[in-house]
């Protein structure tokens, strides 16, 4: 597991740092911690080796840490990231960028624990899962996480993806039974992966930067999976 801590004040970062890597070990974890003093140098850093955890401090000289949020999440969607404030009014602001959880300073080693183990959790739900699609050519295994929604038009789906359009046949009801939890019905058009949803309004959402219908039947469950989502 590749673990990242950014935080410009040294001995906070050497202090979580420990209290991680007894956890990781603790859980019989393969694990690698990296250390960034800035968000800068994090961003810089993650270029070529992204972390599935990144523990980032909000309040920081130069590009804070919720901009660097927004920057990691053009490329980045199913990084867990756990923001580190000593300023608990940040924390509504976690949710365009899909924060995980929030610890405040001064740390607390058991809420450490507490939060370190629900991320685990999570990586875990997020490990890789595909869905088989039929086409001529033969199958193909689409990345769930990679799918931001399915549309339905008559009998023809298009999968839209971090990639592009993937088309093939069949029923919209059928998929939705095959996909995990984080897939929503929307409409009887759509299903959305609730990963790229940043924000839910009566009659539409808007799913990576696409504005999609919301139906009158469906709303409520939306507007509860969505919250549930933001609030864990």
């Amino acid at each position: 597991m590749r673990i990242g801590i950014c935080d410009d004040e040294k001995v906070l970062r050497t202090s979580l740092r420990r209290v991680i890597e007894q956890e990781a070990q603790l859980n019989g974890l393969e694990y690698k911690v990296s250390e960034y003093g800035s968000a800068e140098e994090m961003l810089k850093a993650l270029e070529k080796d992204a972390p599935e955890l990144l523990f980032l401090d909000i309040e920081m000289d130069g590009i804070d840490g919720m901009e660097a949020a927004r920057a990691i999440r053009k490329t980045r969607k199913d990084t867990v990231i756990i923001f580190v404030t000593a300023y608990p009014d940040f924390v509504f602001q976690g949710y365009e960028v899909h924060a995980f959880h929030y610890i405040l300073k001064p740390y607390k080693e058991e809420k450490i624990k507490e939060v370190f183990r629900m991320a685990l959790e999570e990586l875990n739900l997020q490990a890789e899962q595909y869905y088989a699609v039929e086409q001529k050519s033969g199958t193909l295994r689409l990345r769930l996480k990679e799918v931001r929604y399915f549309q339905s038009d008559r009998k023809k789906v298009t999968a839209e993806t971090e990639t592009g359009k993937i088309e093939f046949y069949g029923k919209l009801s059928d998929i939705e039974t095959a996909l995990p939890a984080y897939f929503i019905r929307i409409h009887n058009r759509y299903l959305v992966n609730l990963n790229y949803v940043t924000k839910v309004e009566s009659s539409r959402c808007v799913c990576a930067e696409e504005i999609l219908p919301v139906s009158r039947g469906c709303k409520e469950d939306l507007a509860v999976a969505f919250a549930k989502r933001m609030l864990r």
